[in-house]
């Protein structure tokens, strides 16, 4: 059996692994990342991120095409079924997974396609595709294998009719009718992507809101459109069963007495910590209930040389998170600056318009009884949004009334996820370079959706008295 000594080991080549090692590579340290499939990326790559954004991406152009009046002189509406839609998806994955691969040659790490598990705190062991049996010594290792869709026990997810958010990428057709079970991140996301292609879909939300977490007029905002868009919203409805039909068609069973039938079923309802099958028992790690392992704010688990980041460690389960928290891993163990405690992370919800927000929501701010107002711009006032047809939407600011601390910032519309992150520099700021003012004295381009924070600024500083 060979066996190959390194300095960090890193289990999984998502974009926590891919953090981690490029950290430690270049920061001296001999690295080699083991991934269990055949090519590098992880599921965000091949099953998450990349193809449900790209996906979005034809989807809204296909709207865009059909609903904009100059497009009428080239011809009637188009209609695209979802797998011509995945093709494209398909070809960005492919550019991903090329650069990727550059970025591990390009710093001299190792690359091991198989499965490796814990032969000891210093040891995995690695089995790759033919079988064969090799061994990576390493004075530190960092678990980064993420995470895969819930599956519960009593959901036949063998039916050709039953998908799950991994699955759905090889649906073959396009389905007349969707149900989409649990109504989080993923299920709202799916949801716009399946009715900008025409399909009736039913979404089921455990809560009484989408997206609770998110400020009240933004998850108002996101029912509102979906809504309109022919999405039927059920709240406060659990599962009792789920049935297979021979017709190839599904019908949800409802605690509350509802049957739901429709031709296919999206199961989005929870994720699951990829750790069976690591030999933790052989380090004396136990992964919780949901499949996740704990970690101090170092990113270190109970065994001192081992690290844990990405989804496997749970909240906030987001690609960009994962990335910062595999480089603070890597900075602890190089002991560089490069470490954090990723905790300021901007919400990106991919829906169709798309949310962002960073900071607190009014309900926090109002129960913490913190004295705060609001700044307002919206959408269909500013000139970028006219010119792009993109009307939708809205900016907003929460600020203190007495420092003019920005405290929250709230998009709902295009290109939301790039707005916030010029509000996330200045909110990031200390003492008085946070401050609403800044909006206002700064000079942005116009036309852009930038300048909708000076809009927004204004219209808050004007409520002052």
């Amino acid at each position: 059996m060979a066996v190959y000594n390194y300095d960090v080991v890193v289990l999984g080549s998502g974009p926590a692994g891919e953090g981690a090692a490029m950290n430690a590579a270049k920061h001296g340290r001999k690295v080699a990342v083991v991934e269990a499939h055949s090519l590098v990326g992880g599921n965000c790559t091949h099953l998450g991120t990349i193809p449900s954004k790209a996906l979005r991406y034809s989807v809204k152009q296909i709207i865009h095409f059909n609903t904009n009046p100059m497009f009428r002189v080239i011809g009637d509406p188009r209609w695209f079924s979802f797998p011509d839609v995945l093709k494209s998806a398909e070809s960005v994955m492919a550019k991903q997974v090329a650069s990727r691969t550059s970025y591990y040659a390009r710093n001299r790490v190792d690359l091991f396609f198989g499965r490796g598990s814990f032969a000891d705190a210093n040891t995995i062991e690695l089995v790759n595709a033919q079988g064969v049996v090799e061994r990576l010594a390493a004075k530190e290792i960092i678990v980064a294998t993420g995470s895969r869709p819930y599956r519960p026990a009593d959901v036949n997810f063998s039916h050709p009719r039953i998908y799950d958010s991994d699955t759905i990428l090889k649906l073959n057709h396009t389905p007349r009718t969707l149900i989409i079970y649990g109504a989080g991140v993923i299920g709202c996301e799916y949801a716009s992507i399946f009715c900008g292609l025409g399909v009736k879909v039913d979404l089921i939300d455990n809560r009484d809101r989408l997206l609770s977490f998110l400020d009240d007029e933004i998850s108002d905002a996101l029912s509102y459109h979906l809504r309109n868009n022919a999405v039927l919203i059920r709240h406060n409805e659990e599962y009792e069963k789920i049935e297979g039909l021979d017709t190839r068609g599904v019908v949800l069973h409802l605690k509350s007495g509802k049957k739901l039938k429709a031709d296919a079923l999206l199961w989005c309802n929870g994720r699951t910590g990829n750790t069976d099958g690591l030999g933790l028992e052989n380090v004396g790690l136990q992964a919780n209930g949901r499949g996740q392992l704990s970690t101090d704010e170092n990113y270190r688990t109970e065994v001192p040389n081992i690290y844990a980041v990405g989804d496997v460690i749970g909240w906030p389960s987001l690609a960009s998170a994962a990335f910062d928290q595999g480089r603070s891993a890597a900075g602890n163990i190089v002991s560089n600056d490069a470490w954090r405690y990723v905790d300021d992370v901007p919400t990106g919800i991919y829906t169709i318009p798309e949310i962002s927000s960073l900071g607190k929501t009014e309900r926090e701010l109002t129960e913490e009884k913190v004295p705060y107002e609001i700044g307002q711009a919206f959408f269909k006032n500013m000139a970028r949004a006219q010119i792009s047809s993109e009307p939708v939407g809205m900016l907003k600011l929460l600020f203190h009334r007495e420092t003019l601390e920005v405290l929250g910032i709230h998009c709902f519309g295009d290109q939301a996820s790039e707005i916030v992150h010029i509000g996330q520099a200045i909110m990031t700021q200390k003492g008085d370079s946070n401050s609403i003012k800044y909006f206002v004295n700064t000079t942005f381009n116009y036309p852009t959706m930038a300048e909708a924070y000076r809009v927004a600024a204004l219209d808050g500083l004007n409520r002052l008295f």
